[in-house]
């Protein structure tokens, strides 16, 4: 009698821990997915693999196109081509990431290096520097600094600081203009 009472309740207890169960859905969040392919390609990054990393960013990227959080996709994506031996590649990255946000004074500096590894540094001094542009102004500053012509490149970034103090990317500006003064000229 124990045994059929105790099979009866353990059969019962087996419908019902099994005969309910919630469908799974999976629902795909891109912005949400698209940080957490960011953040798996930097891990790689950080065990310096290369490949993987640029992978990841490229799902990141593709998930969120063209969001403000792509720019730093894109800027991730390039640093890595960069620091591979890929300028080339890099270029276009840091062109996406500037023209998604234009605000992160990072995204120039690392637009000047890849012009420099490139050769194409005075060909886009002489491109910057008859614009009126606020933001090719800035690169035309980094890009003088970076080529030695640091007097020009400070008192230009400095213009842009007098003209437009409240643009958020002014106090990085000076922060640069600082470093590259304490740095000597």
């Amino acid at each position: 009698m124990i045994k059929k009472l105790f099979t009866i309740l353990l059969l019962f207890t087996l419908v019902l821990c099994t005969g309910y169960r919630k469908p799974y859905r999976y629902t795909i969040k891109a912005e949400k997915d698209a940080f957490f392919h960011n953040n798996v390609g930097l891990n790689y990054l950080q065990d310096r693999v290369y490949y993987a990393a640029i992978q990841e960013f490229k799902i990141a990227i593709s998930l969120s196109p063209s969001t403000q959080a792509s720019a730093i996709f894109y800027n991730n994506l390039g640093e890595t081509y960069n620091f591979i031996g890929y300028p080339d590649m890099a270029k276009d990255c840091f062109e996406n990431a500037l023209q998604l946000y234009g605000l992160n004074f990072k995204y120039y500096l690392n637009m000047a290096d890849c012009y420099i590894s490139l050769g194409e540094a005075q060909k886009k001094i002489n491109e910057f520097r008859d614009s009126n542009d606020v933001y090719k102004k800035i690169q035309l500053g980094i890009l003088y600094i970076k080529t030695g012509e640091k007097r020009k490149g400070i008192n230009i970034l400095d213009e842009i600081c007098a003209e437009e103090p409240d643009i958020m990317i002014t106090p990085a500006i000076r922060q640069y203009i600082k470093e590259t003064l304490e740095a000597g000229i």
